[in-house]
């Protein structure tokens, strides 16, 4: 991996921002550059992966519906769009970040995106719709409840890593 420290923060201006950037194989999708920063003065972090072979843009959707699903690979660059359908969605944007997880991993990102969503909201029927998606996502974390997962990324940079996932190009 390298590693540059001491850059310049876009956040807060101060020279304590650090640069990484590998390459990995990974198995079904091939090679991919993973890139991230990280900012100890302000906690500022942006993350993404940029396949290094060409790849077609595609939409992939994945039912999650035991417990051996929870491992499946998750490959999401910044550039792509994450749904759970009537539950969340995550577009993509400035804001957006890649990572390569697990299922789990994923339903673990959007249950502290909800329960952060939920912190200190006024609204009674907000925290308690928030209550309830926790609750499903924390069912299927169990392997008592299925979920579909979808990853839609024109930039082709995305996978889920699985025989039982279904794609369509975009």
């Amino acid at each position: 991996m390298e590693e540059i420290s001491g850059q310049q923060c876009m956040m807060c201006g101060k020279n304590e921002l650090t640069l990484r950037e590998d390459e990995l194989d990974i198995p079904y999708f091939g090679r991919v550059a993973v890139f991230g920063m990280s900012c100890t003065a302000c906690g500022y972090k942006k993350s993404d992966l940029e396949p290094l072979e060409p790849r077609e843009g595609a939409e992939y959707t994945f039912e999650v519906s035991c417990e051996a699903d929870l491992n499946v690979k998750v490959i999401k660059s910044g550039s792509a769009t994450l749904k759970i359908p009537r539950m969340i969605t995550q577009s993509s944007g400035p804001a957006s970040n890649g990572y390569i997880t697990t299922v789990e991993g994923v339903l673990e990102r959007v249950k502290s995106a909800i329960q952060a969503s939920i912190n200190g909201e006024d609204d009674k029927s907000v925290r308690t719709k928030g209550k309830n998606q926790i609750k499903k996502l924390n069912n299927v974390l169990a392997g008592r409840d299925k979920i579909k997962l979808i990853i839609s990324d024109k930039s082709g940079c995305s996978s889920i890593v699985s025989d039982k996932v279904t794609t369509k190009k975009i």
